[in-house]
């Protein structure tokens, strides 16, 4: 059992029977009346972001869990399939707990939170940026650049990202995947 005064971005805790993980929290300390705190709490599950007041010094059951390196190897009818770094174990999960399936790419590494008692995986991390190669992308008008101008562009996994005139097929790009937006060129 914890209380409010150790809340911390990204702590998991039980609420209402089901896991949330601490996005944002605000402790408020009015000139009248008992001192609250102020979160925004993300369900593991269903990923729906809602706001909550605790009052201070409240307990709350924190959930342990644990972060895993793993790696991307293929998607078939059961789900998406990683294997763990260290132990070669092979897991499937459903596309809903990924956050950015569309940027994911054979080879990848990333982050698979499990819920340490029951050993079930609740969320799956790309990193924040990942390098893809444009497949397919309509050329730049010359001359078209006086202002910010975006074009659609196909990756290698099959996403659409909208890129700058400047970016042409075969070239590598970085993309943000929290936002699905194109945030630079890959220098080869």
């Amino acid at each position: 059992m914890a209380t409010t005064a150790d809340f911390k971005n990204g702590i998991c805790i039980e609420f209402n029977g089901e896991l949330y993980t601490l996005v944002e929290f605000q402790h408020v300390n009015p000139g009248k009346g008992a001192a609250f705190v102020r979160t925004k709490l993300k369900n593991l599950k269903t990923g729906k972001v809602i706001p909550n007041t605790f009052s201070a010094g409240v307990k709350v059951d924190i959930a342990r869990v644990e972060r895993r390196s793993y790696q991307f190897l293929y998607k078939d009818e059961n789900g998406y399939n990683f294997m763990h770094n260290e132990t070669f174990d092979q897991i499937s999960i459903e596309e809903s707990m990924i956050n950015a399936p569309q940027f994911l790419k054979e080879g990848h590494l990333v982050e698979i939170m499990f819920h340490a008692e029951t050993e079930t995986p609740l969320t799956c991390d790309l990193p924040p940026f990942v390098e893809l190669t444009v497949t397919y992308t309509e050329p730049g008008l010359r001359g078209d650049t006086a202002t910010n101008t975006l074009k659609p562009a196909t990756v290698d996994t099959g996403a659409i990202v909208n890129v700058p005139l400047f970016i042409g097929e075969g070239e590598k790009i970085k993309v943000d995947t929290r936002t699905g937006v194109y945030s630079e060129r890959v220098k080869s």
